[in-house]
């Protein structure tokens, strides 16, 4: 065999932790086929708006169909993800995404459709939470930020080329083809997660831990649930949960916004503004992978990072409330200055997260928050939309958002000063 037909298999042989950069770029291919149809909803506004004469907040509705299993979901798939591993529990999960969405390229209407993304987002529960447990899996605290960061790119990225596909793909073919193409995309991500990821090498052995206490068993169903309920009012959860909510709030209400308040307030026209939608995908794209590898060399920690963010949109929501943010110029300025803090905060957060948790309880971690997470992400979309709609202006939708950006950052950044107990099992890292 010559030097240049080594294969894979031969490669993990000689160095087999080399195999961590082939299951970031397939985690990544995965995140980004499977939320490529949702994260594009944004910039087919207009087209849905016409064709199935919606409003709004029944457009921002789409949004939180796809987005409401995963309420329950995130904390199945945690668990899910603990016990069986990440390859079939990801891979059925995306497979899942892409057949509900070919079927529900048939629907007949408004109605059909959200139940087509009701079934699209059971599927999804498990693709976020296990895709970010396989790369902390495989990277080593000094990588693991930008890992992290990469990895959570795939769903500006897969939003991006959305928007810049969707679009076309509905002018030439209507919006059933929409549903057809993001179901395609998402089987592909399935097929290769299912055909590619393998588990990480078994570590040394660690030494055997203390033997428990007289009356405190070591794996019972009493003692996991002490556990999590001690996770769940941890300090650091407290900062995960209200910062999480704020700027995911901020990220769904830019995706199905922009277009919106681009082509109605500033007069751009609908190809226009979804391109400039795909510019702020793009920067948080960047953001998610800049910031994230800023947290691995961060004196401050990594949720100093979040915190930055934080600051950052609030600054670009509240020019968006003023005249300058009418302007079509500084409008887009705006929203990829959003894109980058507004998308970019989630590499450096689901880093804290994944190394805040105890050994063995990533996924139950993951899913916890990003559970947490999806309550903004079900109401916030048709709440702002239906704020739009009552005051026929975007400016009340951004100053809520601006607002409870402020006050999480208020709360999360007097909790990031207070000294952690050092014995605690979640404490801030």
């Amino acid at each position: 065999m010559t030097r240049h037909s080594v294969g894979p298999a031969r490669l993990r042989a000689r160095d087999p932790w080399r195999y961590r950069w082939t299951v970031l770029g397939v985690a990544t291919f995965t995140q980004a086929a499977a939320g490529f149809f949702v994260g594009g909803l944004g910039a087919l506004g207009v087209h849905l708006q016409r064709a199935l004469d919606l409003s709004t907040a029944q457009l921002g509705l789409l949004v939180s169909a796809a987005q409401l299993v995963p309420l329950a979901g995130l904390l199945v798939a945690g668990e899910l993800l603990d016990r069986y591993g990440e390859r079939w529990v990801v891979g059925i999960g995306a497979g899942v995404v892409g057949v509900a969405l070919g079927v529900g390229s048939l629907a007949p209407g408004y109605a059909a459709l959200l139940i087509a993304l009701l079934v699209a987002g059971a599927g999804y529960s498990t693709v976020q939470p296990g895709g970010s447990k396989s790369v902390a899996s495989w990277f080593g605290a000094s990588q693991r930020g930008l890992a992290m960061g990469i990895r959570q790119a795939g769903l500006p990225l897969g939003a991006a080329l959305a928007s810049a596909a969707l679009p076309l793909v509905a002018e030439e073919f209507g919006w059933r083809a929409t549903l057809l193409t993001g179901g395609f995309v998402a089987l592909l991500g399935a097929g290769l997660f299912l055909a590619c990821y393998r588990r990480p090498p078994v570590p040394p052995a660690p030494s055997a831990p203390p033997a428990p206490t007289a009356g405190e068993p070591s794996d019972t169903v009493a003692a996991q649930l002490r556990m999590r309920l001690r996770m769940v009012r941890e300090p650091s959860t407290v900062k995960v949960m209200l910062s999480g909510t704020s700027l995911i709030s901020v990220q769904y209400g830019v995706g199905i916004l922009t277009v919106l308040h681009l082509h109605h307030t500033s007069s751009v026209g609908a190809g226009r503004a979804a391109l400039i939608l795909v510019a702020a995908q793009g920067a948080g794209v960047a953001g998610r992978i800049c910031l994230a590898a800023w947290s691995d060399r961060s004196g401050s920690g990594r949720y100093t990072i979040v915190l930055v963010c934080m600051v950052a949109v609030i600054a670009g929501l509240v020019v968006l409330t003023t005249p300058a943010g009418r302007a079509p110029v500084a409008a887009s300025v705006v929203f990829v200055w959003l894109g980058f803090f507004g998308f970019g905060w989630y590499g450096p957060w689901v880093a804290y997260v994944t190394e805040a948790a105890p050994p063995g309880k990533t996924g139950f971690a993951l899913g916890l928050a990003m559970s947490v997470n999806q309550v903004a992400i079900v109401t916030m979309p048709p709440a702002l939309g239906l704020l739009v709609d009552l005051t026929g202006s975007f400016t009340p939708a951004w100053a809520l958002l601006a607002l409870l950006t402020a006050v999480a950052l208020a709360v999360t950044a007097k909790a990031e000063r207070r000294v952690q107990d050092p014995g605690s099992s979640y404490h801030s890292v």
